[in-house]
């Protein structure tokens, strides 16, 4: 049985948003918490693994190491409720960015097999959880694509905006 504050943590995270009691123990069981310092790297640039991350406290950077100096640019910040690695926890496509803490981080790390494990005894946690995850990647295309049009306006000067 998962003990009780990473069950909390579960239960507060996005992953668990549409579980109940029972299926949030099951899931916690799973799970893996992380606490990372301040630049710790999680992930780097280029790996491959089958995990995903939930912020629970602090912020995760998405980076790429920049040239002269090899300095670390920060192409997105994920903080408390931000998910980490989804495309990389349904594939097995390289990492296109380091995963890194900007500060003290707290994650809740999920792997695909761990997950899968659960399809024979318990589907319905695994549907509710890709639902959850899906959830989130429609949020950040809908993001993107509204930055996209803004973009399109700004070069274009349209609507009378600009």
């Amino acid at each position: 049985m998962a003990d009780t504050s990473k069950l909390q943590l579960v239960r507060d995270s996005v992953l668990a948003a549409e579980l109940d009691e029972k299926q949030c123990v099951a899931l916690a069981e799973l799970i893996a918490v992380r606490d990372l310092e301040d630049e710790e790297v999680l992930v780097e640039e280029g790996a491959t693994d089958d995990q995903l991350y939930a912020v629970v406290s602090g912020a995760l950077a998405v980076a790429k190491r920049v040239q002269p100096g090899n300095k670390w640019l920060n192409l997105q910040v994920l903080t408390k409720g931000d998910l980490a690695g989804e495309l990389a926890f349904m594939g097995e496509d390289p990492r296109y960015a380091a995963l890194r803490a900007a500060g003290p981080t707290r994650v809740l790390c999920l792997k695909r097999d761990g997950l899968e494990s659960l399809l024979g005894r318990d589907p319905l946690i695994v549907y509710r959880v890709m639902r959850s995850i899906f959830r989130v990647v429609h949020g950040i295309l809908r993001r993107m694509a509204l930055q996209a049009n803004e973009l399109t306006n700004y070069i274009f000067k349209q609507h009378g905006k600009y």
